[in-house]
C-alpha cells in the first residue's frame, strides 16, 4: 500500500523481506534477506535515498546499519522504544501520558510482585514480538498467572485489564521540521486479539476526548523527533484515555485513510519522511473498514455490495491471517455502519 501511494508522485519503493514472494513483490523492487544480514542490508540499500519500515519485527541494528547510507524514517529510536512493551509505558509516564497499572515479570518471585501490585484481572504479556493477540494471557486467577509464565517464558509485563468502554486509536503524521497533522479518532473493535472494524470519526466522543489524544501523540511524536505516521492505540475508560501502545509505522487503523480521508496514511508517510509538503487529513464523510482474516468471501460478492472498496494482499490464506480488508465510505455514520454491517455479514458467511 506504500508502494501503491508512491506511484502517482513517481516514488519507487524497494522491498527487503525474508520472505521469497511477500505482497511488496507485486508492486516494487524485491531483495530477499533476513534483517540481520549485513551482505544482504548493504546490497538493498545501495542507491536508496530513504529506508522506511512498516512493522515493529525489524531488528534496530538493521535500521541502524542502512542509516550509514540513507535517510531512515522514523528514527531506529521509535522503533526501539514501541517494540519493549515495558520501556515503552516508562516513554508514556515520562511525557504525562495515562497507562493502566503494570509490572514486569519475569519468574515466580517477580509474578507475586506483579500480582500484589497490579490485581487480578490482569494480562501477561511478552516484552518483545507478539502482535495480533500473539504472545499474551489473560489471566484471572494466581493459577492461570503461574501457567501464563510458564508457558510465555520470561522477559514479560503484567498490565491490569481494563475493562474499557472502548479502543480508539489516534494517526498522526509529522515532517522534519515538525508539521504535525492528524486524522480524526477512530473507534476500533478486535476480535481475538486482532482489529475487526475500524469506524472514523469515531462518534459519541465526550467532551475533551479528541482534544487529550491529540495532545498524547503529538507529545510523543515531537519527543522523539518522529518523521511519518504514527498510530497511538487507546482505551476509553471512565471518560478518560490510557494508552495500550504506539505503533511507531503506518497502521492497521488506518487503511479506511485510504478511500476515507483527503490523503492517505501511506502517501503522507511518504510525502513526510521525503520531506514533501503534507495532505489534507481530514475526512470524507463516515468511513469504515473490515479486515478480512483467514479467508476471504467471493470477489465477486464482495464487489456486488454497495459502495465496498476491497484491498487484497496477494497472501496465501491461514488461520488468522490479515489477507485483505474492505473500506466503506458515507455521508452520514448510520449509513456507514449499514455498509459496514453487510460487510460483517458475507465475512461471516451469512
Amino acid at each position: 500500500m506504500l508502494a501503491q501511494a508512491g506511484r502517482p508522485l513517481d516514488i519507487a519503493l524497494r522491498f527487503l523481506d525474508p520472505a521469497t514472494q511477500p505482497p511488496g513483490a507485486a508492486v516494487g523492487e524485491l531483495h530477499v534477506g533476513r534483517y540481520e544480514d549485513a551482505a544482504a542490508l548493504d546490497r538493498f540499500v545501495a542507491g536508496l535515498s530513504h529506508v522506511t519500515f512498516e512493522f515493529e519485527n525489524v531488528p534496530v541494528p538493521a535500521l541502524e546499519r542502512v542509516g550509514r547510507s540513507a535517510s531512515v524514517f522514523p528514527p531506529a529510536r521509535a522503533l526501539a522504544e514501541g517494540s519493549d512493551r515495558l520501556r515503552e509505558k516508562a516513554h508514556f509516564q515520562r511525557l504525562g501520558i495515562p497507562v493502566a497499572a503494570h509490572a514486569a515479570v519475569d519468574d515466580p518471585a517477580s509474578l507475586a510482585a506483579a500480582l500484589a501490585t497490579v490485581g487480578l484481572p490482569a494480562v501477561l504479556k511478552t516484552r518483545r514480538s507478539g502482535y495480533d493477540g500473539k504472545g499474551q494471557a489473560v489471566v484471572r486467577t494466581e493459577e492461570e498467572a503461574r501457567r501464563a509464565l510458564a508457558t510465555l517464558g520470561t522477559g514479560l509485563v503484567m498490565e491490569r485489564l481494563v475493562p474499557f468502554t472502548r479502543e480508539l486509536s489516534a494517526l498522526a503524521v509529522r515532517t522534519p521540521q515538525g508539521e504535525v497533522r492528524m486524522w480524526p479518532l477512530v473507534e476500533n473493535v478486535h476480535r481475538e486479539g486482532i482489529l475487526h472494524v475500524s469506524r472514523a470519526p469515531a462518534t459519541g466522543l465526550a467532551p475533551g476526548l479528541e482534544e487529550a489524544a491529540r495532545g498524547h501523540v503529538t507529545r510523543l511524536v515531537e519527543d522523539l523527533g518522529f518523521v511519518g505516521v504514527m498510530a497511538l492505540e487507546m482505551f476509553e475508560e471512565g471518560g478518560r484515555l490510557l494508552a495500550n501502545e504506539m505503533a511507531p509505522r503506518v497502521h492497521n487503523s488506518g487503511h479506511w485513510t485510504i478511500e476515507g480521508a483527503e490523503t492517505s496514511q501511506f502517501e503522507n508517510h511518504l510525502r513526510a519522511g521525503l520531506g514533501l509538503p503534507l495532505g489534507s487529513t481530514a475526512a470524507r464523510g463516515h468511513a469504515g473498514m473490515v479486515n478480512l482474516v483467514g479467508t476471504v468471501p467471493p470477489l465477486e460478492a464482495l464487489l456486488a455490495l454497495e459502495g465496498a472498496h476491497v484491498h487484497l494482499y496477494g497472501k496465501e490464506p491461514r488461520a488468522r491471517r490479515k489477507l485483505g480488508h474492505v473500506t466503506v465510505v458515507a455521508a452520514t455514520a448510520a449509513e456507514r455502519d449499514r455498509r459496514l454491517a453487510a460487510v460483517e455479514r458475507l465475512v461471516a458467511g451469512r
